[in-house]
């Protein structure tokens, strides 16, 4: 983020702002009814475009080969059958034309978009789309450690002053902001830490099996674990019950290997 002085971000008023919620786990799922009822506490000008069916892992795709379905549910309530990246598009082109939304809230997804899982996140992915477009993003996950339930109440109970926080402190451009809540119930969460993306210990795991037709195949399993050794990341920070909160910057140049690249190539 040294790119951009702390002077060059901008904060957002959100009174009587306009919010566009969407995610990657599909229209109807229970995490964007849950971040809709959040962003209405936040505002009465509230929008859904989301993906007509589930888009994890989709990342920063965008349909470009075949056309995109835009179907109106109800007021203000949209459905794509595209990713997560087509919703914000076509939502800012075809849906909210009048006034382009003021904030952009993606999620809020069902399991963590910690370390790696940035890159893989169509939560993430719609999130940067809305910051590449120059709209303030923030995406928003839910962390769950076991077969339980989805811990709802926990984000119900802390997102909005998270969002508000995050909007008063203002976003730099090219910028969005990555929210994770720890899988514990509200009560019990630690608090609020800002971190870095973290990296995982351990690998992918690939789980090898057999179909009803005896045909062996491989399947990319979840990760083994969310073990780190970097105590600052936000893999340790959800670990430690707390609500991680991450600024990321989707200019991926590795800029201290510049000058080492360029002396290469004189």
């Amino acid at each position: 983020m040294s790119e951009h002085p702390a002077e060059t971000c901008c904060p957002i008023d959100l009174t009587g702002c306009r919010i566009l919620v969407t995610n990657d786990d599909g229209v109807y799922a229970p995490g964007i009814k849950v971040l809709e009822a959040i962003a209405r506490e936040i505002t009465d000008d509230v929008w859904v475009v989301a993906p007509e069916t589930e888009q994890s892992a989709t990342s920063h795709s965008l349909t470009v080969r075949r056309p995109l379905r835009l179907r109106r549910l109800e007021e203000r309530r949209f459905s794509i059958d595209g990713t997560p990246t087509d919703c914000v598009v076509v939502a800012l082109g075809k849906v909210t034309t009048g006034r382009k939304p003021d904030l952009v809230l993606s999620g809020i997804n069902h399991g963590g978009n910690l370390a790696e899982d940035v890159t893989y996140s169509g939560t993430v992915a719609a999130a940067m789309e809305a910051a590449l477009l120059g709209l303030p993003a923030i995406a928003l996950s839910l962390t769950r450690r076991g077969d339980h339930d989805f811990r709802w109440a926990t984000p119900e109970r802390h997102a909005e002053s998270v969002i508000r926080r995050i909007a008063a402190s203002g976003f730099a451009p090219d910028m969005l902001v990555n929210v994770n809540f720890p899988d514990l119930p509200p009560e019990r969460v630690q608090g609020v830490r800002v971190c870095a993306q973290g990296r995982r210990d351990v690998e992918t795991k690939v789980i090898d099996g057999v179909d009803p037709g005896g045909r062996p195949y491989v399947w990319i399993g979840d990760y083994m674990s969310d073990d780190t050794l970097d105590t600052h990341s936000d893999l340790a920070t959800v670990n430690e019950g707390y609500i991680s909160v991450t600024p990321l910057h989707f200019d991926l140049t590795q800029r201290r290997q510049l000058e080492r690249l360029e002396a290469a190539f004189r």
